[in-house]
């Protein structure tokens, strides 16, 4: 009896090595619908501006306003911009905009991912306006850095936002 056991859990253990995991047998087909360019355009640069947007005032004819959030739908907008920006570090990570770029891009990305999920759960907390303000700084200067190393060219963002190219 105890060798049939044995046998039998050799037998499952040999079948086992034999099989590729569940997550291995599907691979996923991905669509780059935009070039870095238009994404930077179309997507990242209005998240951004609308989680910097999040913090300070502006005077115009009227008087200063106050930027900060008062709403439970504008604090909404606000941390889905910064979550927009966790997933597009994340995006930015894969082969379909990774591949040709140095390991600084891999950084670069999973800093934006980071400062994103940093800024997102600011919004979530309904951070101070200062600890929003400074969240935004280091977000400014994670792109900042970037665009440093891998400037964007004049020119070749398209004029319509709405423009997009599919990849070959």
């Amino acid at each position: 009896m105890r060798r049939a056991a044995m046998v039998l859990a050799g037998a499952l253990l040999l079948a086992a090595c034999g099989r590729k995991p569940q997550a291995d047998a599907v691979q996923p087909r991905l669509l780059k619908a935009h070039d870095m360019k238009q994404l930077m355009a179309v997507v990242v640069q209005p998240q951004a501006d609308m989680f910097w947007k999040s913090a300070g005032t502006v005077s115009d004819g009227t008087g200063q306003h106050d930027l900060r959030p008062t709403t439970d739908e504008a604090w909404l907008r606000t941390q889905s911009a910064a979550a927009t920006l966790v997933e597009m570090g994340n995006l930015m990570q894969t082969p379909l905009y990774a591949e040709g770029r140095g390991k600084d891009w891999l950084q670069f990305s999973r800093a934006m991912s980071e400062i994103g999920l940093k800024a997102e759960r600011a919004a979530q907390a309904r951070a101070s306006e200062d600890a929003i303000f400074e969240i935004g700084g280091t977000m400014y200067n994670v792109c900042n850095a970037c665009h440093q190393i891998y400037p964007p060219a004049a020119g070749e963002v398209p004029a319509t936002a709405t423009a997009t190219k599919a990849a070959p």
